[in-house]
C-alpha cells in the first residue's frame, strides 16, 4: 500500500514539475507570439490600425469584430515615449504588454476621466533619471513604468453599431505613440 502511495506521490510531483517547466519555458520559445506577428506590419513607436478580423483570418487571435483595434510596438532603448489616445464615443481602452505577452497595465476612458488618454511610458531607470518638477503633480502626469524595453500597446475602441466603425477608425487614427518630443498632435 505504501509503495502505491509513493508511486502516486512521485508521479504527481513529476507531473507538477513538467507542467510548471512547460508553462514557464513555452512562452519564451514560441515563434508566433503577438510581437513577432506584428513586426512586419507595425513599425516601432507608431500607431498602426489592424485590419478587421474575418471568419477565416485575423491578425491576432480572439479579436472581437465590435472593436476597432490599433497597436503600437514600442522600444524604450532610445528614451521614454508619450502616448496620446483620443476617447471614442462608446468605450476606449489601452492595454500594455511586455515583449512576451505579459499584461502589466491597462486604462480605459472611464478611468482616465478626460477626452484624451495621455501618458508617458518609460523604464524604471528612465523614471529615476527624471528631474523632480515641483509644479507638476501626479494628477497632471500619468507615468507608466514598463518592466521591459520593448513591448506592445493595444488600443481598442468599441463600435456599438456597424455604421460607427469608420468613426472609431478615425478616432484611433488620431492616436500618437512616439518619443516625448514628437508625440504632440500636429496642427
Amino acid at each position: 500500500m505504501i509503495r502505491w502511495l509513493l508511486l502516486l506521490l512521485g508521479g504527481a510531483l513529476l507531473g507538477g514539475v513538467v507542467h510548471l517547466a512547460t508553462v514557464i519555458i513555452l512562452p519564451r520559445t514560441a515563434t508566433q507570439d503577438a510581437y513577432s506577428r506584428l513586426t512586419p506590419i507595425a513599425p516601432v513607436n507608431r500607431v498602426v490600425p489592424l485590419p478587421a478580423p474575418g471568419p477565416d483570418a485575423a491578425p491576432m487571435p480572439f479579436m472581437d469584430p465590435a472593436f476597432v483595434t490599433a497597436v503600437c510596438r514600442y522600444d524604450l532603448s532610445e528614451g521614454p515615449i508619450k502616448l496620446s489616445v483620443p476617447v471614442s464615443l462608446a468605450y476606449t481602452s489601452v492595454s500594455f504588454y511586455t515583449r512576451y505577452d505579459i499584461a502589466y497595465y491597462a486604462i480605459n476612458d472611464r478611468a482616465a476621466g478626460r477626452r484624451v488618454i495621455e501618458l508617458d511610458l518609460m523604464t524604471a531607470e528612465q523614471r529615476n533619471d527624471m528631474p523632480d518638477d515641483e509644479d507638476i503633480t501626479a494628477a497632471d502626469r500619468l507615468i507608466v513604468e514598463s518592466p521591459t524595453e520593448t513591448g506592445l500597446i493595444a488600443l481598442r475602441a468599441l463600435a456599438p453599431e456597424p455604421g460607427l466603425i469608420p468613426l472609431m477608425h478615425g478616432t484611433l487614427a488620431a492616436a500618437r505613440c512616439g518619443p516625448a518630443d514628437s508625440a504632440a498632435p500636429k496642427r
